[in-house]
């Protein structure tokens, strides 16, 4: 054998007892499902009982109850009227603007305070004036997706109670004067973008689309006229639960809106104009106050609907919900780009509409959101609105859909609009039915 072959016998030894010692890598297959996903149904969601308490006058009644309790009692009522059990219960949605000094997670506050059990979860909800009725929107989806059976939506507010705020020392000059401001306002009432005050967007409102003094104070009126007239012929009682108020004196129970009585007629031509001096129109009198309240409703799938809305005054469908928004110094005026949108989205016209119930943040809100959609009076708050029965901010939007329900028979629609602070709105069809329609 030639030298030359040896290396090459012994290389190619070298080579076999080396793969002998490293394990030789398996080529395993990746094995793909070949049956589709299973995609589930979006169900109807169904609203089977809503509540609300009197909304409270500012540093009135509910001065010394905080918002959550003043949503404890909304939530416990709307469940008991729901007759649903409260281990059925997976959410709570609850709305609140003003939430300094409240303490941590309102809504988590008013669900345990309800008497819910503490696995309930429970998230507070801030779009302004449309807390409320946003609540109620995330809720129905949540049923629409299969993500729960049954839940709680609304919204509560108590204005009486927004503490001052006075910056931290590092924000303080090193000597002079500081300055303290209203929560109320500055979380509430004033539009950061253009740093004025809500009620000269809706003097603004007011000019752009025409809307005199006269017209604003007419329908202010009205309202209270409305209002007046709903609360004499009992047409409130089956939406209000009473609120019992500790005072020094004993237990006082609160069974009635507070504001739509202090009304004045013949002073209200006489008001100067609250937020522009100089040719202004919007007044105290046809403007909403500030207000304490809550309210609640409870919604289910189309199972819940069937087993427990035999007996409810309210049973409805949630047809369709939308959010829309416009320049901040247009916010009174939102309304009506989301009206289309909630239509569209129901298969229903303008026509179809039976109830509207807008919020009356301003009468020249009502005035130009009618004007622009070409509503006509009677069918708008027919048992008044804001600028009577009150508004308090977290609570309105679930407020007014509360109120829409009590004024609908079976088969009939109803549409609620409310607008909110940086200019923007949340809308919402809903249908009553009976039971027999399930």
């Amino acid at each position: 054998m030639s030298s030359s072959i040896v290396p090459s016998t012994s290389k190619a030894a070298r080579l076999a007892a080396r793969s002998r010692l490293i394990p030789r890598r398996t080529h395993t297959a990746r094995h793909f499902s070949n049956s589709r996903t299973t995609y589930q149904q979006v169900q109807d969601a169904y609203i089977i009982s809503a509540s609300r308490t009197p909304v409270g006058a500012f540093n009135g009644a509910f001065t010394t109850v905080p918002a959550p309790s003043l949503g404890a009692t909304a939530i416990k009522s709307a469940l008991a009227k729901s007759k649903i059990p409260h281990d059925r219960v997976t959410d709570v949605y609850m709305g609140q603007v003003l939430q300094a000094g409240s303490g941590q997670a309102p809504a988590r506050q008013a669900t345990i305070l309800s008497g819910l059990s503490s696995s309930v979860e429970s998230t507070t909800i801030n779009k302004v004036c449309a807390s409320g009725m946003k609540a109620v929107s995330i809720a129905a989806a949540n049923i629409q997706l299969g993500l729960g059976d049954v839940q709680v939506a609304g919204g509560m507010e108590n204005m009486s109670r927004v503490p001052y705020y006075l910056p931290r020392a590092s924000q303080q000059p090193r000597f002079g004067e500081m300055k303290i401001a209203d929560g109320m306002i500055s979380d509430g009432l004033w539009d950061v973008y253009n740093q004025i005050h809500m009620g000269v967007c809706a003097e603004e409102t007011a000019k752009k689309h025409k809307i005199s003094r006269e017209e604003q104070d007419e329908f202010a009126i009205l309202s209270f006229k409305r209002a007046q007239e709903a609360w004499a012929a009992g047409k409130f009682k089956d939406e209000i639960v009473p609120v019992t108020v500790k005072d020094k004196k004993g237990d006082i129970e609160v069974a009635e809106d507070e504001g739509y009585k202090k009304f004045k007629p013949e002073k209200v031509s006489t008001l100067k104009p609250a937020f522009v001096k100089e040719n202004g129109t919007v007044t105290a009198a046809n403007s909403s106050s500030f207000n304490d309240g809550a309210s609640a409703l409870v919604l289910g799938g189309r199972d819940v609907a069937k087993e427990y809305g035999k007996d409810s005054r309210v049973l409805a469908r949630i047809v369709s919900y939308a959010d829309a928004a416009v320049d901040p110094i247009d916010f009174p005026i939102a309304p009506a780009k989301v009206v289309p949108i909630v239509l569209e989205r129901a298969g229903i016209k303008k026509e179809d509409v039976k109830v509207w119930e807008f919020n009356e943040a301003f009468a020249a809100v009502i005035k130009a959101n009618a004007k622009i959609l070409g509503l006509g009076v009677d069918n708008v708050n027919p048992w008044g609105g804001a600028i009577a029965l009150g508004h308090a901010i977290g609570s309105s939007g679930s407020r007014i859909l509360a109120t829409l329900l009590h004024q609908l028979q079976p088969g009939e629609y109803g549409c609620a609009a409310i607008c909110n602070g940086g200019g923007a709105s949340t809308g919402m069809v809903v249908q009553r039915i009976d039971t027999s329609d399930l």
